[in-house]
């Protein structure tokens, strides 16, 4: 007989097959599905790109026959009962027959379907359980969750950082502040959002190349990377920095201000290189690239930055989520580095909060993420 701790158990190895299309989806949600006979897993699938098979559909493809009477089939995101370029999941899955439960993770986030898959899979006589480890299936995607809501741009902050809130000593030393399975997840992330951001200062202090390593996988780069310099600091460095010259710099994108002003040589290199400048205008900042970025389809961005960048995102209000991996460590140094570095804030209930958030331990460190309250 089902029970919660055996759809849990299913609904989890759903939630596996969904990140096998980490950062291959966008703008579509990483989806995982999996169909159950007997108690026993028979058929699974999952999502691996825009215009391909959902979940659903892909699972009863890999079944090749029609499930048994009694099957169930374990999804992390409501079926969808819209027909799009794939068809409606609702009407693949009653045209199956056999599937006599359907077991759901988080709830479509579009107010205008939320819930009509469920209904229709009911009318169908088909049982539906919804709500099943739903923030861990609502956490899959950020970006499409924002998208779809909102159809804006997702902004998040990442830092890694002490139980003090340090990224470094006071002499700039940060490698590492945390351990090999938080890094491991850092690649994660890179490979999940189309864009990564750093600031100047991060630029010119580590030269990061801001790509994501898997193991097994080739590295691969987002589809942009944005170096934010309103001081024009990394001009002096275009020759050197990896951003500006490694086999991806034609995806970096150096952000400043509509005043600053670029010199002629340094802009000619840019363009050798096909790195945009987007000058943005300085009163409303974070609107013009958020905008921006909507209108080069960018579904999400990851900033990885030191604490002015970050401050300053958060104390603006435009950042949207954050992820936080904090290691069991204490600098107990006030010169030390701090992971932000906004606003000046006089109140606690000016305080900026984190809803409904979630703790993943990654070996000794901890992942502190969430959604950032407006």
């Amino acid at each position: 007989m089902p029970n919660a701790e055996r759809d849990e158990r299913f609904m989890r190895r759903a939630v596996a097959l969904a990140r096998l299309g980490n950062g291959d989806t966008h703008p579509n949600p990483m989806v995982g599905a999996l169909i159950v006979e007997d108690g026993k897993i028979v058929a699974e699938g999952w999502h691996k790109r825009a215009g391909t098979a959902h979940a659903e559909r892909a699972a009863l493809a890999a079944l090749g026959r029609a499930p048994k009477p009694g099957a169930e089939m374990f999804v992390t995101l409501e079926p969808c009962s819209t027909r799009g370029r794939t068809g409606a999941c609702t009407e693949a899955i009653i045209a199956a027959g056999g599937i006599s439960r359907v077991v759901v993770g988080a709830t479509d986030p579009n107010p205008a379907h939320a819930g009509k898959g469920f209904e229709i899979l009911r009318a169908a006589g088909i049982d539906v359980v919804p709500g099943i480890l739903a923030d861990v299936c609502a956490r899959l995607n950020p970006i499409f969750n924002r998208l779809i809501t909102t159809g804006t741009p997702l902004f998040a902050a990442k830092t890694a950082m002490t139980l003090d809130g340090r990224t470094a000593t006071r002499s700039g030393e940060s490698k590492w502040i945390t351990g090999a399975e938080a890094r491991a997840d850092v690649m994660r992330l890179r490979r999940y959002f189309p864009a990564i951001a750093t600031g100047a200062g991060t630029a010119l202090a580590d030269d990061p190349a801001l790509t994501a390593r898997v193991p097994g996988e080739k590295i691969s780069c987002p589809a942009a990377r944005f170096v934010f310099d309103r001081r024009l600091r990394t001009l002096e460095k275009i020759g050197a920095l990896r951003l500006f010259n490694d086999e991806f710099r034609a995806r970096t994108v150096l952000v400043t201000t509509a005043g600053a002003r670029v010199p002629a040589e340094a802009a000619d290199a840019l363009a050798a290189r096909g790195i945009a400048i987007w000058a943005l205008d300085a009163e409303n900042f974070w609107a013009d690239f958020r905008s921006r970025c909507a209108r080069a389809q960018l579904g999400g961005v990851l900033f990885e930055a030191g604490a002015e960048l970050l401050g300053g995102l958060i104390s603006a209000g435009a950042a949207d989520y954050v992820y936080a991996y904090v290691a069991p460590k204490i600098f107990a140094d006030p010169a030390a580095r701090p992971a932000f570095a906004g606003a000046p804030l006089a109140r606690l209930s000016d305080a900026f909060r984190v809803k409904n958030p979630a703790v993943t331990r990654l070996g000794d460190d901890f992942l502190f993420e969430g959604e950032i309250a407006a």
